[in-house]
């Protein structure tokens, strides 16, 4: 029986995840999302915090945001380039973003 409110059927509650994940792309073969590999074992180790704090001091603004118009804090530093396990292309700063 579904909820009603003030005589109306109230849509039923659906987490997030399943109402857009149509709009969740899937996984790639190959991709660290399909890995049972911890972050630590991938490479993001405390090394790799500690250099992410600091590029995320050096460069405070999201770039993405930024070509949308938009001010917002940077939270993540990404690869350019996918380093895939290449150990020079992952410390390489000129491939963060």
């Amino acid at each position: 029986m579904a909820f009603q409110f003030r005589g109306l059927p109230y849509p039923s509650y659906r987490p997030l995840r399943a109402r857009f994940r149509s709009l969740i792309p899937a996984a790639q073969a190959g991709s660290w999302r399909t890995s049972d590999q911890t972050s630590s074992q991938r490479g993001y180790g405390y090394k790799w915090q500690k250099a992410r704090e600091q590029f995320l001091r050096e460069h405070p603004l999201c770039l993405m945001c930024q070509a949308q118009g938009r001010v917002e804090a940077a939270t993540v530093v990404d690869h350019i380039t996918p380093h895939r396990g290449d150990q020079s292309l992952f410390w390489r700063r000129s491939n963060w973003r």
